[in-house]
């Protein structure tokens, strides 16, 4: 197997005053990500067997997510048939009694400065977009 390049990468986190077990029970599920994160879907995720297909800004895609767990792992491939699938590790770990939720930005080959920074003000929108909906909700003690 012939090694591959490390690629430029950038860590996002959003604090949400939510504690991080129940937000995770909360949005864990592939379904729950079109309410929130708008870069990886724009449409409903529909199942079929071991991933999700969507229609992503650039077409469709098909998505697998890490299977529910109790670390706050949230990692998903997503693969749009144009190069390699990209992994987005993501996680919701504890801040205190609220959590903190954790996306990772891999540079993908070939993505300009433009491109990529362009991402990373998308990842944020999305991430303030999941606190928003996360902190509008009801919390039970």
């Amino acid at each position: 197997m012939e090694p591959r390049t490390m690629l430029a990468a950038r860590t996002f986190s959003v604090s949400i005053a939510r504690e991080w077990r129940a937000l995770y029970e909360e949005i864990w599920r592939p379904q729950i990500f079109p309410k929130w994160a708008s870069g990886l879907s724009e449409s409903q995720l529909l199942p079929r067997g071991d991933y999700w297909l969507a229609e992503g800004p650039e077409g469709a895609v098909r998505i697998r997510f890490t299977g529910h767990n109790e670390y706050g792992v949230m990692d998903h491939v997503v693969d749009t048939g144009s190069g390699d699938p990209v992994h987005v590790p993501l996680r919701i770990v504890q801040n205190g009694d609220g959590a903190e939720v954790m996306l990772t930005l891999f540079r993908q080959p070939g993505m300009d400065d433009e491109r990529f920074s362009g991402d990373a003000k998308w990842v944020m929108r999305d991430l303030r977009a999941l606190k928003a909906m996360a902190e509008r909700k009801p919390q039970r003690d």
